[in-house]
């Protein structure tokens, strides 16, 4: 694989680790992001990996294969740490998610994280709270041991699943603006500080709408606008990339999770007065759901400026239509709507998707009456 080792902006060139040079009139930094490690002795070990990629899935997935793992830890509880906890599961894999925090998913509301936490109980997870990695080293019962400030624990395989941090080297070298997220500043051109170099994806910020700040976002179709905002004004257009609602959404299990927008914590260091709310109800009709075998559930929670009456932010958990939910609040806080108008918007109805009043529309009409 053939890499950037230097960019030469005085004579717009790029210099390439196999010692050729490229010389460009544009550039775009895709950099991209790295997964991000403690910095713990044996975090390099075999059997020790990060997933940002496709190659490290197939890195894992080949280890798992040839040393037959049969027990995991996961270092982290966010996104990948619960989707991987389903994979290794799926493998007959004993799994253990350590975490230094108490409950997992610590974006969303702690009600909605213990939804969480019970349906990584149901299907044999361990979850570990407040416990930190010290150390990494070889095991006796099995290939590895994490050594925590709790304890030791032994697997075949540990995932190191901590966040994503911004690969920014080559930006910094050529005297780029990094921004207070530590990522690359954009305007909404995708231009950088230099005006023949734009930058896109993982490596840069974006604007959020709804607070009005510049924030790090690594999430692939934001990258994916990002790009194409970037090419079509380089090709001569004016394109200006909106900014991002922060509409995310995993599946672990049998469960749906899903948030949009702003928590409580950032809309009050955004400026706003946030009042929040949590429905729980069906996300099909009730008289449908009387005749399954299987009890449907799904918690809305809706966070609302006090002062406005606009929507600020929604988190949402179920068995099934979750993301659509939060897709549709999505769209409300893209249009900047109020509570009011959430109430009583139109949706599509029928019993086999919700009741009559969908639980976004109760959901929006209990948080107003609180304001």
């Amino acid at each position: 694989m053939t890499r950037v080792d230097e960019i030469d902006t005085a004579k717009g060139i790029v210099r390439l680790s196999d010692g050729e040079s490229m010389p460009y009139d544009y550039l775009v930094m895709g950099t991209g992001g790295h997964a991000f490690l403690p910095g713990i002795p044996g975090q390099d070990m075999e059997g020790v990996f990060t997933l940002k990629n496709l190659t490290d899935a197939i890195k894992i997935k080949t280890y798992i294969n040839e040393k037959q793992c049969r027990k995991a830890i996961i270092v982290g509880a966010g996104f990948i740490a619960l989707e991987m906890s389903e994979a290794m599961r799926r493998r007959n894999i004993e799994t253990t998610i350590v975490y230094r925090g108490e409950l997992p998913a610590r974006k969303w509301d702690r009600e909605f994280s213990r939804v969480i936490l019970d349906e990584l109980n149901n299907n044999q997870v361990t979850f570990v709270p407040h416990t930190k990695p010290v150390a990494i080293e070889k095991g006796t019962n099995s290939l590895l041991r994490l050594v925590t400030d709790n304890g030791e624990m032994d697997a075949d395989i540990i995932l190191m699943a901590l966040g994503v941090r911004p690969n920014t080297r080559l930006a910094e070298e050529i005297g780029l603006q990094i921004g207070e997220t530590g990522a690359i500043h954009v305007d909404s051109s995708q231009r950088t500080s230099r005006e023949e170099i734009w930058s896109v994806g993982d490596c840069c910020e974006v604007y959020h709408r709804v607070s009005g700040k510049w924030v790090y976002m690594p999430l692939g179709d934001v990258a994916n606008r990002q790009g194409r905002v970037a090419g079509q004004n380089i090709s001569g257009r004016t394109v200006v990339f909106p900014g991002v609602v922060g509409a995310q959404s995993f599946k672990m299990f049998n469960l749906e999770v899903a948030t949009t927008g702003l928590d409580e914590k950032a809309a009050t260091q955004s400026g706003f007065e946030p009042v929040a709310n949590i429905i729980w109800g069906n996300p099909i009709a009730a008289s449908l759901a009387k005749s399954l075998p299987e009890p449907r559930k799904l918690g809305i929670k809706l966070i609302g400026d006090r002062s406005t009456g606009k929507l600020l932010g929604a988190q949402a958990v179920g068995t099934e239509n979750v993301v659509s939910r939060i897709n549709v609040l999505s769209v409300a806080l893209w249009s900047e709507l109020t509570l009011d108008d959430i109430g009583y918007i139109d949706l599509a109805y029928s019993p086999y998707f919700s009741g009559a009043w969908d639980p976004v529309q109760t959901a929006a009409q209990i948080l107003r009456r609180k304001l």
